[in-house]
């Protein structure tokens, strides 16, 4: 069983009695942001292997820490780059309420375009931080608290309000309008290797330590140490936090990062992307009148940004396997205004359905390892699986039939609660909180060589997301199975794109084994497939080399000369992105 990290011989993980008394010498650094991301040893070690001592240092610390700016997609379908600068820059003046509240310390617009060719039409919002923040209290007299869970304060990190779900604990005698700190909880190694937070919602926190038990008397006292997100306006009594279901508890006002929320900003005309999920998109380089599949589309920002390179002529199909998820991808489309999208509800390792020509019950497909193939038998027994003169088969027609955004009855109908809940909120557009509901088609798979280009956004670790405030649950052996999983999904994806076509896969991830060692997989298993320049090239290089495990287990990386032709986005280096990975393929003759 692994330790946890602190019980290691890692320094930088102090004792909490040690903690404490240097924490009661310098108040200043406990009220602070300074946290430590906590990793499984082994992982730790695996990931110094790759990267080396300092770069990883410089990673795990750029992980804590939200993007300095907010990246937005401009829908050109429905307006420019510059009209969408003039409104936010309105927005950002705006002294109301809804205002951004946003302004650059030297006076200047924190609004700008971007610089990278062909990438014009995205935007860029300055934030600004780490900001010290002063708590008004001495250890001797503590400021009234309120602790968030790890989740609630990720997303304050990047310009959320503190809503009442995520509030965990708070100091007694807190009353609305009161100036209350805000802490983070984050979990906490257990005994058993576990990791929890082991707190129960409602706990009364205290602010000054007594005693000689500091840690048992005081939930959280020392682990609150350097996790102090901001200071804010309380909007509900302590007793109101924990009786209501839903509504802003605490008003952040002075936060660590200043980053703009853009809930309900422009709906329509502008999208809230990772920049490295933009050039992913890029990266497939969709041209008009194409087939294309996004393979795990959810909620649908990949496959809104391919449907815009496309001017909105052509076919995507955007699948995922949860019916929920296929909605927003409906949602988010119908608020976009973009008709070329068509949904499917479909498992991405069932991706693919035999053609009448094959009788077998299952199939592989250039060698072992293959990933899982839809059977005749495991069609419906109502679908039939010849082919039409075009080509396409029953089965592939059924999709396209099951997969269009039907409206349940009364779905045209919007009621007057949801108008009320709307009013006022949306700067511009219709907005998706007032598209039209819809209903997900379930799909069994399509024929091989169907699509021009497909989209491989695997579901992953997500170890690249910034803000991370914890890690501890990955393993080695938990990295290693998600590559495996990921292997799969691309076994069915390589199938589906006819000859000639273009498979791009694109995790956000830091991990080399869904990474790199997937990358060596595909091109030593399928030898039509070739990796093929992006366009545009701001990520680095990947990894070179090959990682030897102490269990004996050896993973492969990239070849020298290979490392240039991927897109590695690094978290800690000057374009301040989230870690990414994008690899693009050619698909050649596959005889």
């Amino acid at each position: 069983m692994l330790k946890p990290s602190f019980l290691t011989s890692h320094d930088h993980l102090l004792p909490c009695f040690f903690a404490l008394s240097l924490m009661e010498m310098n108040p200043s650094s406990r009220y602070s942001y300074d946290p430590v991301l906590r990793w499984d040893p082994e992982v730790e070690d695996y990931f110094i292997k790759a990267y080396g001592p300092d770069h990883f240092a410089r990673i795990s610390k750029a992980l804590t820490r939200p993007s300095s700016y907010s990246c937005i997609r401009v829908n050109t379908v429905q307006t420019t780059s510059d009209a969408v600068i003039e409104k936010l820059t309105k927005i950002l003046n705006d002294d109301s309420e809804d205002g951004l509240k946003l302004v650059q310390s030297d006076g200047s617009s924190p609004i700008s375009k971007c610089q990278i060719p062909g990438l014009e039409y995205v935007v860029f919002v300055n934030g600004s931080g780490p900001h010290r923040i002063e708590y008004g209290s001495g250890l001797e007299n503590p400021p009234k608290e309120v602790l968030v869970s790890r989740k609630c304060a990720e997303a304050v990190l990047r310009g959320a309000q503190v809503y009442v779900p995520g509030v965990l604990a708070c100091t007694a005698h807190v009353e609305k309008g009161d100036a209350v700190a805000v802490c983070v909880a984050v979990e906490q190694p257990g005994d058993e290797g576990d990791w929890s937070v082991n707190m129960t919602r409602g706990t009364t926190l205290q602010g000054l330590p007594s005693g000689k038990n500091h840690s048992s008397s005081y939930p959280f006292y020392c682990e609150r140490s350097g996790l102090y997100i901001g200071m804010g306006t309380a909007m509900l009594s302590r007793a109101g936090m924990f009786r209501v279901s839903h509504g802003v508890a605490v008003d952040l006002n002075n936060r660590v990062f200043r980053l703009p929320s853009f809930h309900n900003v422009l709906e329509g005309e502008i999208f809230l992307q990772n920049l490295p999920s933009i050039v992913a998109a890029h990266a497939l380089d969709p041209q008009k009148g194409e087939r294309i599949l996004d393979m795990c589309a959810a909620p649908g920002g990949k496959t809104t940004a391919i449907a815009i390179l496309m001017n909105d002529e052509g076919e995507i199909v955007a699948a995922d396997r949860s019916h929920n998820k296929v909605l927003d991808v409906q949602r988010l489309s119908a608020e976009m205004g973009l008709t070329c999208i068509t949904t499917c509800k479909l498992d991405a390792l069932k991706s693919v359905c035999l053609p009448s020509t094959v009788s077998d019950s299952t199939a592989s497909v250039n060698g072992d390892n293959s990933g899982s193939v839809t059977s005749h038998s495991e069609l419906s027994s109502n679908e039939g699986i010849s082919s039409d003169a075009s080509g396409r088969s029953e089965a592939e027609k059924s999709c396209e039939e099951n997969a269009s955004t039907e409206q349940p009855k009364g779905g045209d109908k919007v009621s007057q609660s949801e108008i009320r809940k709307s009013k006022g909120m949306l700067k511009n557009g219709r907005g998706r909180t007032q598209s039209q509901g819809g209903r997900a088609g379930k799909s069994q798979g399509f024929p091989p060589n169907s699509f021009d280009r497909v989209l491989l956004d695997a579901p992953c670790s997500a170890l690249g997301l910034r803000p991370r405030l914890f890690a501890g649950l990955e393993t080695v052996i938990s990295l290693r199975n998600h590559g495996r999983y990921q292997r799969k999904m691309f076994d069915q994806a390589v199938q589906l794109v006819r000859v000639g076509g273009v498979l791009v896969y694109s995790t956000c991830t830091i991990n080399p084994s869904e990474n790199e060692a997937v990358v060596r997989y595909a091109l030593d298993k399928y030898k039509f497939l070739s990796l093929a320049p992006q366009h545009p090239r701001i990520g680095g290089p990947g990894l070179v080399g090959r990682c030897e495990f102490p269990d004996g287990y050896v993973e492969e990386w990239l070849k020298p000369g290979e490392e240039e032709m991927v897109q590695k986005f690094d978290p800690s280096s000057k374009l301040d992105t989230i870690g990414f990975f994008i690899a693009k393929f050619s698909v050649g003759p596959k005889d």
